[in-house]
C-alpha cells in the first residue's frame, strides 16, 4: 500500500464530529475524558486506546474493534515506512 491510511482522529472529525455538529470539548464531555485527549485524537497527535476505543464505541454504536483497527493499521504502515531496522531481524522459526 503506497499511501497512508487515516489516523482515526481524521475519521472521527469527518465521520462523526462535523456531521453530529460536535465539539471537541462536547465529545470530551460525553466520553467523560479532557478536551486536551481527544484534542490529540482529532489533530492527528494521539492514539486510541483500548479504553478509548470502547468509550468511542459506546459513544458512536460502533465497535471497539473498529477504531483499534484503525490505529493498528495507521501504525504498522507507519512503522514500516519509517524503519529499515525489521528488515535486519532473520527468521528463527520456518
Amino acid at each position: 500500500r503506497k499511501r497512508a491510511p487515516n489516523h482515526p482522529g481524521a475519521i472521527l472529525k469527518r465521520q462523526y464530529l462535523v456531521p453530529l455538529g460536535l465539539t471537541v470539548s462536547g465529545l470530551a464531555k460525553t466520553l467523560g475524558v479532557s478536551r486536551k485527549t481527544v484534542s490529540k485524537i482529532v489533530n492527528e497527535r494521539g492514539s486510541i486506546s483500548a479504553d478509548m476505543a470502547l468509550r468511542l464505541s459506546r459513544a458512536f454504536n460502533t465497535t471497539p474493534q473498529l477504531w483499534l483497527n484503525l490505529q493498528q493499521n495507521y501504525d504498522l504502515w507507519h512503522a514500516i515506512q519509517d524503519s529499515n531496522n525489521w528488515k535486519r531481524v532473520r527468521a528463527v522459526a520456518t
